[in-house]
């Protein structure tokens, strides 16, 4: 680039908020440039985070599914796992994607600059390039979308290789005998899911009360039993209190309720949460305000406290997903054009993609007992669904919850296979302003697991047909 530049908008970060942006803005004739200081655009959703997750946990499913099958009269035998061309796959699946989207900017005629970028005033910004000078670019808004990092507490930081975080273990440098996964949420869960079914024994602690805080636990209860089965151990209400790297593995003290201490592990992975990426960016340099975690203070069309910058994705606060993301980007630029959007984090789904999977968006039963709103639930085991059967998973669960007074749908939560695929239709109805009528009069295709969403609406009002009901008659 030029010692000094000018355009429209900038764009920093080429994640799912930072391109969509970029593109969603150049679709509508604005001069952009992205900045990003990695080689590929994606970010840490497509490199090191959703997608290659997502490839190593349907390996895992499938090898699952082929140890099940032996109950059906079909066996497979033991897996052989190539490392090497396991690796080569995942690798083959983001560089795909990646392609795909240098295509998306190459069509649309983005510009595109590697480097990292810092802010010396409200509408300016400091490139430093890899292999040349850089210089500084002017911009009339900016859009800040730098993503989000992992944790690790300084107990973990001993600079030893078998210490792994949620980046490191996507790169599957061994498979550990016996691995420790610190922290029960959805990282920690999902990549012990891969390892067990790789061979590790794996290990599971959470200091909290039970995995997964903050979901329903009718919803996280079917998936803890499957994991004890898959795992070597889950330990609830336990910490870590040293860690010692020995020539024969990790040396772990733990405390908790019966638990033995201490314990070796060939390897750890530290898994208790992300932090933003807004240190280092030159934000003083603005008007830009951060809240006390560090996340960027925005309103309802992701401007932050200086008019000239909107921020979208991790840096503005939870949950971290990468379709929050995406959705924020293109409201972000919506706003910029004048156009009437908003960001409504009421219907926002989440996925937990373990086996099975847990999905839940709109408002938890968790949410409305702590806040005290009444509602309504109502709930269809898998155990009485026809395909949940067909599939040998009949440990499922979907169940709805709506206003007692409106009988509109207000959430949604789902454990079983394919969950995250079927909160679509929660998302979709709860953003139409479905009611239970509505759902339950959707014909849904047979032999489906959506027909589980169908007649949990249908047994709001007694009308299940797959669930026996006290029969109350009436005369005519």
């Amino acid at each position: 680039m030029t010692a000094s530049e000018q355009t429209d908008l900038v764009v920093i970060g080429g994640g799912p908020g930072g391109y969509p942006a970029a593109l969603a803005a150049a679709g509508r004739d604005m001069k952009v440039i992205l900045v990003t200081d990695e080689e590929n655009l994606g970010g840490s959703c497509l490199h090191r985070g959703c997608i290659p997750s997502k490839a190593l946990l349907h390996v895992a499913k499938l090898i699952h599914e082929s140890a099940e099958a032996a109950i059906w009269g079909i066996d497979f035998g033991s897996p052989k796992i190539d490392l090497d061309k396991l690796r080569d796959w995942k690798s083959s699946v983001v560089g795909k994607l990646t392609g795909g989207i240098k295509e998306l900017c190459r069509a649309r005629d983005l510009k595109l600059i590697h480097a990292s970028a810092r802010f010396v005033n409200s509408q300016t910004i400091q490139l430093d390039e890899r292999d040349r000078p850089g210089g500084q670019l002017k911009f009339r808004h900016a859009i800040v979308a730098t993503g989000s990092s992992p944790v690790m507490p300084s107990m973990f930081d001993i600079d030893d290789h078998r210490v792994l975080n949620s980046i490191s273990a996507l790169e599957l440098p061994e498979i550990p005998k016996r691995l420790l996964v610190i922290g029960g949420g959805y990282i920690g869960l999902e990549m012990g899911t891969v390892y067990a079914a790789l061979g590790s024994k794996v290990t599971v602690i959470e200091m909290l009360s039970g995995l997964l805080p903050g979901v329903d636990r009718d919803l996280v209860r079917p998936l803890t039993k499957c994991l004890k089965e898959s795992f070597e151990a889950i330990h609830i209400k336990t910490q870590v209190k040293k860690v010692t790297a020995k020539c024969d593995g990790i040396v772990v003290q733990l405390e908790g309720n019966d638990i033995s201490s201490p314990q070796t592990f060939d390897s750890i992975l530290v898994a208790v949460g992300r932090r933003p990426n807004t240190s280092g960016i030159g934000f003083e340099k603005t008007n830009v305000e951060l809240d006390e975690k560090g996340f960027i203070k925005v309103d309802r069309q992701q401007r932050t406290t200086d008019p000239n910058i909107l921020a979208v994705g991790d840096i503005v606060g939870e949950p971290m997903l990468a379709h929050k993301a995406t959705r924020q980007a293109k409201v972000a630029v919506g706003a910029l054009a004048g156009e009437p959007v908003e960001f409504d984090n009421a219907v926002i789904p989440a996925v937990v993609f373990t086996d099975p999977e847990i999905a839940w968006c709109g408002l938890t039963e968790t949410e409305a007992n702590t806040s005290g709103r009444p509602i309504k639930v109502a709930r269809f085991p898998w155990a009485a669904s026809g395909r949940a059967h067909t599939l040998g998973r009949t440990e499922g669960l979907t169940k709805l919850i709506f206003d007692p007074d409106t009988e509109q749908l207000l959430g949604m939560g789902i454990v079983g296979s394919g969950a995250g695929e079927l909160i679509a239709e929660g998302v979709l109805g709860i953003g139409l302003g479905a009611t239970a009528r509505d759902v339950g009069g959707s014909m849904h295709a047979h032999p489906t697991l959506s027909e589980t969403v169908m007649e949990a609406a249908e047994s709001r009002f007694g009308q299940a047909t797959h669930i026996a009901h006290k029969v109350q008659r009436q005369r005519f």
